[in-house]
């Protein structure tokens, strides 16, 4: 019985805390070995995607994309990213009360 990539799959992750991406996923999503994806945590699950190619970064592939695009996707993660961050450090930061 073939898999497809919509069943879970089991993935072992390691003492350094690495998994693997399974195979199909990776070529399904085009996630090159080696490469980099984004890790981030969104509606309480773990979120994994591709990082844009540099090519799609400076909109190689107009016609596939608008323009600046991608782009703007990456700023609004890591501006994402950012924000979180700010939180949990006020969220950690001892109050004044205390």
């Amino acid at each position: 019985m073939a898999s497809s990539t919509n069943d879970p799959t089991v993935v072992r992750v390691s003492q350094k805390g690495q998994a693997t991406i399974p195979k199909g996923l990776r070529e399904k999503f085009g996630i090159e070995t080696p490469g980099e994806v984004f890790v981030y945590e969104e509606q309480g699950r773990i979120i994994i995607e591709p990082v844009p190619s540099p090519d799609e970064l400076h909109g190689i592939h107009s016609g596939e994309h608008e323009r600046g695009e991608v782009l703007e996707r990456v700023r609004d993660i890591k501006d994402e990213e950012t924000r979180r961050e700010a939180e949990r450090v006020e969220r950690l930061r001892p109050s004044e009360d205390a």
